[in-house]
């Protein structure tokens, strides 16, 4: 077992009946402190025809701390750009991480814009969390002979503070899993389970933005570049998909994420196999990011409660927020916020060990360097 476990706390939100704009679900949120102190999530709100807004909601506490309920506030984002619109009126802002970057003194959202072309990764910035200012989509240099520029793109976040590039350099970091063509789970379901991994396109990856980094708002985004291949699938429960999941946030230990990844499952009663998303923790040096010093073995949750198994996509826990308990003296506190089968939303408690677990897993052909091309 691993040292990371989470407790479920209990679902925090579910589609509002009868409103039109969350006919499809609620899931997948931001969650992030304002200036206020008070804790905001930022919910993917679905309506019909797939078609998605980023929503606000401020997050109710009980008397012992733990979320309890929400209070909508209104909408933060929705498909206006060119790049969040399809010709037939359907797209959508989707799936947003929101972290507030110190050298900036801003709140950047990373979020899946959907339009013709397919899902890619967009950022906006805010002051305030209630007013947001479109950057655009992000730019990302080859690499290789790895085109990451015309492949769908989903589930990114940025890290709070600049972090060195291989060259030293002080950069914005970024994680994101593009999906490159055969890699989706629905299309490697048909593959032999004996094959093996294409590290290049399978992976986390992180890169860099050389953008300005003192206190000056960005017009517009730099270039992604001198990318390094983080982590890639080693564990059954992860080796349809490993993807991203809640921003990085820094522990005793290391930058923590709460990742998600895929296997398949035997359907019971039948000849069939479903998906099964499921969530596992990873610490990243604080030092050097690009540097794992702990990856669990086994997930930390995954699809068990009716919410989760049965929804808009049956058997998924998709972690996408978390939030440092700092406000009730717990700084190795963390709750997090996560999809409960593309229809809900659940929050879990998990509590930072004081030692990190043996058994860490590491890729298997090691650590690859980045550069830029």
């Amino acid at each position: 077992m691993s040292g990371f476990q989470l407790q479920r706390l209990g679902q925090i939100m579910e589609p509002e009946p009868r409103n039109p704009m969350e006919a499809e679900g609620v899931l997948n949120p931001a969650a992030v402190r304002g200036r206020d102190g008070q804790l905001y999530l930022f919910p993917r709100l679905v309506a019909q025809r797939n078609f998605s807004r980023i929503g606000i909601a401020r997050v109710k506490f009980n008397d012992a701390g733990d979320p309890c309920g929400v209070e909508r506030l209104g909408i933060a984002l929705e498909p206006e750009a060119d790049y969040e619109r399809r010709p037939d009126g359907s797209g959508g802002c989707e799936d947003p991480r929101i972290t507030f970057a110190e050298p900036l003194q801003r709140y950047v959202m990373t979020y899946a814009a959907l339009s013709s072309i397919g899902p890619r990764i967009a950022l906006a910035i805010s002051e305030d969390l209630f007013h947001w200012k479109r950057l655009g989509l992000a730019t990302f240099a080859p690499y290789y002979g790895i085109d990451f520029v015309h492949v769908d793109n989903k589930d990114a976040s940025v890290f709070r503070v600049a972090i060195p590039n291989h060259c030293g350099k002080m950069q914005m970091g970024i994680l994101d899993r593009p999906l490159f063509p055969g890699t989706r789970p629905e299309e490697k379901t048909c593959e032999s389970a004996s094959r093996s991994v294409d590290l290049d396109h399978e992976s986390i990856w992180i890169s860099y933005c050389p953008m300005a980094l003192e206190g000056i708002e960005p017009q517009h985004l730099g270039l992604f570049n001198s990318h390094h291949r983080l982590a890639t699938p080693v564990s059954p429960w992860e080796m349809l998909k490993i993807g991203g999941g809640t921003p990085p946030v820094l522990t005793r230990h290391g930058w923590l994420i709460i990742y998600h990844g895929v296997s398949e499952v035997p359907e019971p009663g039948s000849d069939g196999h479903h998906l099964c998303y499921s969530a596992g923790v990873m610490v990243l040096s604080k030092e050097h990011p690009r540097v794992i010093h702990y990856r669990s073995a086994e997930p930390v949750l995954t699809p068990l409660l009716q919410e989760e198994r049965h929804g808009i996509v049956p058997n998924v826990v998709f972690p996408t927020g978390i939030d440092r308990r700092d406000d009730l003296g717990s700084p190795e506190r963390f709750d997090v916020y996560y999809g409960m089968a593309d229809d809900r939303i659940g929050v879990a408690r998990l509590n930072v060990p004081e030692h990190l677990p043996l058994g860490a897993l590491a890729d298997d052909d090691g650590p690859k360097t980045g550069r830029q091309e």
